[in-house]
């Protein structure tokens, strides 16, 4: 099992696995037949209202993993993403241009997590 995380204007690789978008808005000039997304899972992204509150702001980082983490229990989505994990290579999609602070490291952690 392989999981990883990366900005969808980045190249596709083979090693992706499968690339799963996500962020609960498609992301801006990018074509849906020329993304090389497998799925996008937008039922796992935060709510409207906690990225809107969130905004990227780094200092609003462990607030928002907390706040995130909490709207994840009991997702359908999450726990369907949890079992893709276990079964195959897995890279999570994201179009935040903040390579540190975005759902997709928050989610990779819970993933993990939850896993171990």
């Amino acid at each position: 099992m392989l999981l990883g995380a990366k900005r969808i204007y980045d190249k596709a690789e083979i090693v992706d696995g499968r690339r799963v978008l996500v962020d609960r808005l498609w992301p801006r000039g990018v074509k849906k037949s020329t993304s090389n997304i497998d799925l996008w899972m937008k039922d796992v992204a935060p709510s409207d209202d906690l990225r809107k509150w969130f905004d990227h702001d780094p200092a609003k980082w462990i607030e928002f993993k907390k706040k995130y983490k909490k709207e994840l229990e009991g997702n359908k989505a999450f726990e369907t993403l949890l079992n893709m994990v276990k079964e195959s290579d897995i890279t999570l999609i994201y179009a935040s241009k903040d390579d540190e602070h975005n759902n997709a490291l928050a989610l990779s952690e819970f993933i993990k997590e939850a896993l171990s």
